[in-house]
């Protein structure tokens, strides 16, 4: 099976008339990890709320394809099921939800594209094999699973409930959004070890890894590191970019 590519090329994005994104060109082929630096304002949550269609980020110009799809001309749920996935950097809570009855509605309607709604979910007993073995691999209690969803979830928990649902919603390409933010070394190792993870028993799966921090990125090892300044890619290269960036700041770029 031939692997696909997300393709961003001169992407403009606007929120409340104010110009953010200005012509983002970036490609990344499923199997591949890159990562996306740069300091506060640069744009870096825009490009991902943009490509998830967060209905408060204009797109003004320029085009988004996974695949032969054109991310633009169709509903957020709709690019979930084409095979994007978005972890946020603050997770929201949704009181009365489980975990387990939010990941089984997720999993059907991006699993079962076509289904209408009321049909049935998967069935329960494949769900909670899958769901087991899931949380097996990443070292989460069984408990987790019956909680509301990040209701009451410290900030290292709601980071390894969006790894959870990474592994079970299985997409073609994930966006990091800073999943580093708020986390001590501890519970950013584990939240990394839960990405690894997923990655081991998917290796075809794409990231972008937005973060600010080195050492997020020593713990996911990327091939590719982007420097995002004032709305453009200004520099690309390999995992030496990041260190350069760690040692030196932003200062040659601004």
């Amino acid at each position: 099976m031939s692997r696909k590519s997300l393709r961003i090329e001169n992407l403009h994005v606007s929120v409340e008339g104010k110009s953010i994104l200005r012509g983002v060109n970036l490609t990344i082929n499923q199997g591949e990890t890159h990562a996306l630096m740069g300091p506060n304002g640069s744009g870096k949550s825009t490009l991902s709320y943009a490509l998830m269609g967060h209905p408060n980020y204009e797109i003004t110009d320029g085009t988004a394809f996974l695949g032969d799809i054109n991310l633009l001309e169709i509903e957020p749920d709709e690019r979930a099921k084409a095979g994007l996935f978005l972890a946020f950097q603050y997770p929201t809570s949704i009181p009365g939800v489980t975990m387990a009855n939010f990941l089984r509605h997720a999993v059907t309607n991006v699993r079962m594209p076509d289904r209408k709604e009321g049909e049935d979910l998967i069935s329960m007993r494949d769900f909670r094999k899958e769901l087991k073995q899931k949380m097996d691999e990443l070292g989460m209690d069984g408990e987790f699973a019956r909680r509301y969803l990040n209701e009451g979830f410290s900030g290292g928990e709601k980071k390894r409930a969006e790894v959870l649902q990474l592994a079970m919603l299985q997409p073609a390409f994930a966006i990091l959004d800073e999943t580093d933010s708020g986390l001590d070394i501890d519970a950013l190792r584990v939240v990394a070890k839960g990405v690894r993870e997923v990655l081991a028993a998917r290796p075809e799966l794409g990231i972008l890894a937005i973060t600010h921090y080195q050492r997020l990125l020593d713990e996911l090892n990327p091939s590719f590191v982007h420097v995002l300044i004032d709305g453009r890619i200004v520099e690309s290269g390999g995992p030496e970019l990041s260190r350069k960036l760690e040692a030196e700041g932003y200062d040659a770029w601004l």
